[in-house]
């Protein structure tokens, strides 16, 4: 906040401990836990181009509701009754939307999953700055939740029409939505004849986001595991085929948090820390991330349920990694001003994996496909860490 703008309000978080994630934040996270498994579901109930596109509307909002959030206790002392009720209030509306999420495009009677997706989704969007509007009033950022607000209530437009329409219009006014809210920090906020709230003006802690999107990848991470674990149970006996799925499966997730944390882990610090560039590596990039990290647990569970591969098993098994790798090349040109042939090259070499065995068909066994991800990654994780090592 700029000079002149008098001292801090009193719930404002302040002192040498301001980066650090509280206990009420990791609580808020646990509800996206479920989010992710429910994300997951959805994704693997409904293996078509649709389907997919559905999946990814609803994990838009979800991951925008958690992160505003997220970016709202860049300003606010966890350590206040009010805040922390704050939190609570808007962990219940995540788990509203959570709950909806397998009927958020129901048509007749599962009509109510969409209004309540849509109505715990705004409900956040105007709880959320409304609190810090009140919080900072007379401050700066008071006036950029106003701006904020401004945008969530015009995208709100589309969400809520996007209720009352059959499904496949549904999901184009909600494509539009989401469109408008993703837009909002790149336009700056800005309303024409009312202002604006440039990023600059923002003043976020960056090693506090640092650390919520570490700790949100890793819920990510653990929803792979909780999906495998379930799958196998499911399945009543641990064969040896499944037995070899499951540790390429754990270790295709161990090379995805290598390669992350060799990346964006706290010892790799540094970096561009200009909101806009913050903004683009844990708004945007971070949600790519993580969106890959969940499909990367959609396609473990697929070659676990199904002795063939088919053709969306195929296209699953790589498009999970080739996300998170487009999300890693949005985070190191955001963070670092550069971009990382190494991502290009492996997601170039997971693109003709694929290929190859939708050539192949069900002759290519689900195991060698998995393999070769594998292979992919592990390389990967290992050039990234000494790359780091070879920096530090």
């Amino acid at each position: 906040m700029s000079a002149g703008e008098g001292a801090l309000p009193a719930l404002a978080r302040t002192g040498h401990r301001r980066s650090e994630a509280a206990p009420i934040e990791l609580f808020f996270d646990l509800v996206y836990v479920f989010a992710i498994i429910q994300l997951s579901h959805l994704l693997i109930e409904h293996l078509t181009w649709e389907g997919a596109a559905q999946t990814v509307v609803v994990f838009a909002a979800v991951w925008w509701g958690w992160n505003y959030t997220a970016w709202a206790m860049n300003w606010l002392d966890p350590g206040r009754t009010s805040v922390q009720l704050l939190n609570g209030v808007l962990m219940l509306a995540a788990l509203g939307m959570s709950v909806a999420i397998p009927t958020a495009f129901g048509d007749g009677a599962e009509l109510f999953g969409a209004g309540l997706f849509v109505a715990c989704y705004l409900f956040m969007g105007i709880v959320r700055p409304v609190f810090m509007m009140v919080v900072y009033r007379g401050h700066r950022l008071a006036a950029n939740y106003r701006m904020l607000l401004i945008w969530t209530l015009g995208a709100g437009v589309f969400w809520i029409a996007g209720c009352f329409v059959p499904p496949h219009w549904r999901l184009l006014l909600w494509l539009v939505a989401v469109a408008v809210d993703y837009a909002a920090p790149l336009a700056q906020y800005r309303v024409p004849g009312v202002g604006a709230a440039p990023m600059d003006q923002w003043d976020p802690d960056a090693g506090h986001l640092a650390e919520r999107n570490r700790l949100v990848f890793i819920i990510a991470l653990g929803e792979s595991i909780l999906l495998m674990g379930g799958t196998v149970v499911a399945e009543g006996a641990l064969t040896g085929a499944t037995a070899l799925i499951v540790v390429i499966g754990f270790a295709s997730l161990f090379a995805l948090w290598w390669n992350y944390f060799a990346l964006a882990g706290p010892d790799a610090e540094g970096g561009r820390g200009s909101t806009s560039a913050l903004r683009s590596a844990y708004a945007y990039a971070h949600a790519l991330m993580v969106l890959g990290a969940i499909v990367v647990a959609v396609s473990i569970e697929l070659r676990l349920s199904h002795e063939h591969l088919t053709q969306a098993a195929v296209v699953v098994t790589v498009a999970g990694p080739i996300i998170y790798l487009v999300g890693n090349l949005l985070y190191i040109r955001s963070r670092f001003g550069r971009i990382a042939p190494s991502r290009i090259v492996a997601a170039g070499v997971l693109v003709v994996v694929g290929a190859a065995a939708l050539a192949a068909g069900e002759h290519l066994p689900g195991v060698v496909l998995s393999a070769a991800v594998l292979i992919v990654l592990a390389v990967l994780a290992v050039q990234t860490a000494r790359e780091r090592a070879a920096t530090s």
